[in-house]
């Protein structure tokens, strides 16, 4: 419902956005987007055509624009880039977080980038350094090394002080970092206990030493179900040897959620979530071919086998109507399980250890939908074309694509991820191969030998 509402709101505003663009208004231009988040900008800029997302651009309040690079994927930010001077460039990231700034440093033009190296202190040098020295779908990579801490052995009044005295606090926080006198984390220190504990006490009777901490290296989407799974707000980044590096805030989490659905849903149709949907023709089209021509190897590869059975499809035309049912019905089944296999697989719930359990679940669905169905085309096939052998010959092909499909689709994820291929860009196509032949074979086979007699 949520995700509704934000679609129907983005819609929305890129209607009036772009009614007022068309109509040359620009006050009125200024005026939505003075009333616009960064994110929500950087959402309309991806919605706009080039020449249009450059008029809206160069009205960007020059303080929103580097949160907006930052929040567009990595093709609209090319192209905003391109069409900035360095002095604006260097205006708009002056003020961002170090671990944003990370995430766009390697985008801005060299001399944007001393520029901006020379601008902060040697600790925020040494700080970004660190940022990027980890990969950035790594804890490392999200942290922001700009981290609160506060010693064990002083009182909560002292670090009221000492947080009154900070020239700003983060936006989103709940907990202070305890730390040693090395850096080592030894605890956390919540929010509403320091507002409301004795302000006498000392830290570390109050610090929580059992509070979830995330390891330096590990994959984003882990971090995320690491929040997921303990209602996390902010969480401490620690190396093997429990230094405290940083911190991961909520909003960061949200960021990597948002990021590993479009990647999902864009890879099955073999697209990239940088893509920018406006890109210049040709571009698009080339980086469709890739897929398009995989796409039409695997579809010689089942009319290859479909060639086999020709003189089945001359003398029993009515096989050359229904197997599309058989295919058709094994694909689904198959992407059924495909699906629900790559989620697992996403959210840490499939591993070695209930593999063998899910194949032996998925090949009894497979089974016990193959008899329901295959009884229902079995009869329409009869109905058809008052033909018992047919309708036999159908219900035989539907239940064997329907288990192959299962047995496909909880396989071939497995295969392709241990092959380090990502199994949400080829796993589609491959099952589509294996439930488009094993279909052919099984129904055009059949015919061949129950109808035709050989």
């Amino acid at each position: 419902m949520a995700e509704q509402l934000h679609e129907e709101k983005t819609a929305r505003q890129l209607d009036h956005l772009s009614e007022a663009l068309d109509s040359g208004k620009q006050q009125q231009v200024r005026k939505l987007l003075k009333n616009l988040s960064a994110a929500e900008i950087a959402d309309l800029l991806e919605s706009l055509p080039v020449a249009k997302r450059l008029v809206v651009w160069e009205m960007t309040d020059l303080d929103l624009e580097g949160e907006v690079l930052v929040e567009v994927n990595d093709e609209v930010r090319a192209t905003l880039i391109r069409y900035t001077s360095a002095e604006d460039l260097v205006v708009a990231v002056d003020d961002l977080d170090l671990d944003d700034l990370a995430d766009i440093l390697d985008d801005l033009p060299g001399n944007v980038i001393s520029r901006v190296l020379h601008s902060l202190d040697l600790q925020d040098r040494e700080r970004l350094t660190q940022v990027l020295a980890y990969p950035e779908d790594s804890a490392g990579g999200l942290m922001d090394p700009d981290v609160l801490t506060i010693r064990p052995d002083v009182t909560l009044d002292v670090v009221l002080r000492y947080l009154r005295l900070r020239a700003e606090l983060p936006e989103v926080f709940d907990l202070l970092f305890v730390v040693d006198r090395s850096g080592r984390y030894l605890g956390s220190l919540k929010l509403s206990d320091l507002l409301t504990a004795d302000p006498g006490c000392k830290v570390e009777t109050l610090m929580d030493t059992s509070a979830v901490t995330i390891p330096v290296d590990m994959h984003a989407g882990q971090v995320a179900l690491e929040f997921e799974h303990h209602d996390l707000i902010t969480a401490p980044v620690i190396d093997p040897d429990r230094r405290l590096l940083g911190w991961i805030s909520v909003d960061d989490v949200v960021d990597v959620i948002r990021e590993e659905a479009e990647h999902t849903v864009l890879t099955m149709a073999g697209l990239d979530e940088e893509y920018d949907m406006f890109a210049p023709i040709v571009q698009s089209a080339f980086r469709r071919w890739i897929w398009l021509s995989v796409n039409l190897v695997t579809a010689l590869m089942a009319a290859v086998v479909l060639y086999a059975f020709e003189p089945t499809l001359d003398q029993i035309v009515a096989t050359a109507v229904l197997f599309p049912i058989v295919m058709s019905m094994g694909g689904i089944a198959g992407t059924q399980t495909l699906t629900l296999m790559i989620r697992g697989m996403a959210t840490g719930q499939v591993s070695g250890a209930n593999i063998p359990a899910l194949l032996r679940k998925e090949m009894a669905v497979g089974l016990l939908n193959g008899m329901v169905f295959s009884i229902v085309v079995a009869v329409i096939a009869i109905f058809w074309y008052n033909n018992m052998s047919l309708g036999l010959v159908m219900a035989a092909a539907i239940l064997v694509n329907l288990v192959a499909g299962a047995i496909a689709g909880a396989l071939i994820p497995v295969a392709l991820k241990r092959m380090s291929i990502d199994p949400a860009l080829a796993g589609g196509v491959v099952l589509t191969t294996v439930t488009d032949v094993i279909g052919i074979i099984a129904f055009v086979g059949l015919a061949t030998y129950i109808l035709l007699g050989h």
